[in-house]
């Protein structure tokens, strides 16, 4: 019903304006007595084959929701009865910022995929923080951090300490994001230099917080937050072998692959439909092929040295079989989940039984 019936309707209206919609709705509708129980016999499906230890933690089930859908941490506990096993907030930065320009997100029919130049419009770590304390579930969650847009990257490490002393207490691990396309200079974080500054900063920051922590999440409060490096699909093969020297080096948790990509290579919308949308991230199907390339070989180079979340593309039970079989240890999905419905992650978790 709701891929030929509710997904028409939705796409005929604004992109940015529809996910407001909805995340009003799923807030309204989830403070009615008994929708939260409904929802979780519709969309949750459990079994212990699927529960996974992954960098210290333990998830009931190995598909999370992707970075992006709440970035505020306003839905934490809805999205809960939905079936993930994990759930990333983020990207947030030490700052509230409105972001880009709108409009600035874009839906690629044809390909089943979304354009996004968002720029980390966000409400602030302390904000997304101080929701999380209030929540009331338990699902495992991830802080995605990134510096605010008018920070110059010779400050940018000052931006994810704040985040990550924001948040210490309410996420279970933390994801630095420098690959998004959509932050002026961001992406040149990448480079070896200034992401290995940024990693064993904040690798000896969780060493230190570690112990002092108020709240204790889903592991000893005596053992530091896992942190893992989401980076771009577009990154070449000799950039990928100084990330895993960098992971390896700084004994960061792991790596999440891929963030959205700047290509626009075999698209099946038309040329001129794309060229007006402009700059931005792509994310889902076009990026399916390549985010399973780049797991592949960062298990397969490092010798499986450190776990990766695999994302990019998956819209199907048969799309998160192959990231796993790539070498993925959980999966994450987003621009899936749009075109898929909110049962997709049970469908995966059955099929992976």
């Amino acid at each position: 019903m709701y891929k030929w019936l509710i997904l028409p309707i939705l796409f005929r209206f604004d992109a940015e304006k529809v996910h407001h919609f909805i995340c009003g709705t799923l807030k309204f509708f989830f403070q009615i007595p008994g929708v939260p129980f409904i929802s979780k016999q519709l969309f949750n499906f459990e079994h212990p084959s699927l529960e996974r230890e992954v960098f210290g933690l333990k998830f009931k089930n190995p598909v999370g929701l992707a970075a992006g859908f709440d970035k505020n941490a306003e839905l934490v506990d809805e999205l809960a009865c939905l079936g993930f096993g994990f759930v990333e907030i983020g990207t947030v930065t030490p700052k509230p910022q409105d972001g880009n320009d709108k409009p600035r997100l874009f839906r690629l029919k044809p390909d089943r995929a979304i354009i996004n130049r968002m720029g980390f419009n966000n409400h602030g770590a302390a904000a997304a923080a101080q929701r999380l304390r209030k929540r009331k579930t338990t699902i495992l969650i991830g802080g995605n951090i990134g510096k605010n847009k008018l920070t110059p990257n010779e400050d940018a490490l000052d931006d994810y300490l704040k985040s990550f002393d924001a948040l210490y207490d309410t996420v279970d691990y933390f994801v630095v994001n420098v690959s998004s396309p959509n932050t002026p200079g961001l992406r040149d974080l990448q480079e070896k230099e200034p992401l290995m500054k940024i990693l064993a900063a904040l690798k000896q920051r969780a060493n230190e917080l570690a112990g002092h922590s108020s709240l204790t999440t889903h592991r000893s409060s005596l053992t530091a937050k896992p942190i893992l490096l989401k980076i771009a699909p577009d990154l070449t093969d000799s950039q990928l072998d100084d990330i895993i020297e960098i992971v390896t080096t700084t004994q960061i948790a792991g790596v999440i692959a891929t963030n959205t990509t700047i290509s626009r290579a075999d698209l099946k919308t038309d040329d001129e439909f794309v060229k007006k949308i402009g700059a931005g991230g792509l994310s889902g199907a076009p990026l399916t092929h390549r985010s399973t390339e780049v797991i592949r070989y960062l298990c397969e180079k490092s010798n499986r040295a450190f776990p990766v979340i695999g994302v990019g593309g998956i819209a199907s039970p048969e799309d998160a079989k192959a990231k796993l079989e790539a070498g993925a240890s959980l999966v994450q999905i987003y621009t899936g989940f749009i075109y898929e419905g909110p049962a997709l992650a049970k469908r995966i978790c059955q099929s992976l039984v």
